[in-house]
C-alpha cells in the first residue's frame, strides 16, 4: 500500500509521555511529531485521542494511532477493543496499531474482524505482536504490516533480547511489511534492525522521553559524584 511504501526503510518516531509527565500534553506531543517530522522521520506513532487530534492537526506525516486503555482481567491494551479501533480511525490517524497477540480481547473480537473494521474505513492495519506466531496468524487474517512491539511484554517473551533482531529476521524471510520496534536505543541499533530486514525502525524512548533520558544521564552524574 502506498503508506507503507512512504515508509520504507525510513524511521518511525513514537511521541508518547509517561502518564503525569510534564511532557503528558497534547500541544507537547505535537510539538515533538513536528519536531520528528523536520528531523526526517517517515511517521509517527502516537497514543490517545487527545494527542491524536493534536498531532493530525500539525503535521503531514502518517500517523499510526493507537489507545491503550486497560480492561480488568485482560492482558490486551493497544486498541484492545472494537471501540478504540473506531476512535482511532476518527482522529485521522492513517495506520491503525492494535494488539495482535492470540490473547483474549475485551470485546471478544479477534484479529480478523479488527482488520476488517480498518479496512472498511480504508486504513492500514497494523498488527503488533510478540512473536513469530502472533505475526503469521496476523499475515493471515490479513494485517498490512507486523511489528515487534509487544516481544518482551506477554509472559510468553518476558525477559527476551531487545530489540528483537532474530524475530525482525524471521518476519522477514517469511515475506510481508515488518516494523522493529522495542530496545532500539541508538543510530547503531536502528542500521541493525534494517540489516535483519525490517522495513522501517521504531525508536521511542530513546529519542522522546525526555523524563527517561534526564534519569540516564543524572543517574551517571550521581554515580561520578
Amino acid at each position: 500500500m502506498t503508506t507503507l511504501e512512504s515508509l520504507r526503510g525510513g524511521l518511525i518516531v513514537s511521541v508518547q509521555a509517561w502518564r503525569g509527565s510534564a511532557l503528558d500534553d497534547p500541544h507537547v506531543i505535537a510539538a515533538m511529531a513536528q519536531a520528528a517530522q523536520e528531523g526526517g522521520a517517515v511517521a509517527v506513532r502516537v497514543a490517545g485521542l487527545d494527542d491524536l487530534r493534536a498531532v493530525r492537526a500539525r503535521v503531514a506525516l502518517p500517523v499510526i494511532g493507537l489507545i491503550k486503555r486497560e480492561y480488568a482481567g485482560f492482558k490486551p491494551y493497544i486498541t484492545p477493543t472494537l471501540a478504540e479501533v473506531h476512535a482511532v480511525i476518527a482522529s485521522g490517524a492513517e495506520i491503525v496499531a492494535f494488539d495482535a497477540t492470540q490473547r483474549r480481547r475485551p470485546d471478544g473480537a479477534d484479529s480478523a474482524g479488527v482488520i476488517a473494521a480498518i479496512h472498511a474505513a480504508g486504513r492500514v492495519a497494523l498488527a503488533d505482536c510478540a512473536t513469530p506466531a502472533d505475526a503469521r496468524a496476523a499475515r493471515e487474517a490479513g494485517a498490512d504490516a507486523v511489528a515487534t512491539t509487544l516481544c518482551g511484554y506477554t509472559a510468553e517473551t518476558r525477559g527476551a533480547a531487545l530489540p528483537a533482531l532474530d524475530v525482525v529476521a524471521e518476519l522477514a524471510r517469511s515475506g510481508g511489511f515488518t516494523i522493529c520496534e522495542g530496545g532500539i536505543r541508538s543510530p547503531r541499533d536502528v542500521r541493525a534492525a534494517l540489516d535483519a530486514g525490517a522495513d522501517a525502525v521504531v525508536v521511542g524512548t530513546a529519542i522522546t522521553n525526555v523524563d527517561w533520558l534526564v534519569r540516564e544521564f543524572a543517574g551517571a552524574a550521581d554515580r561520578l559524584s
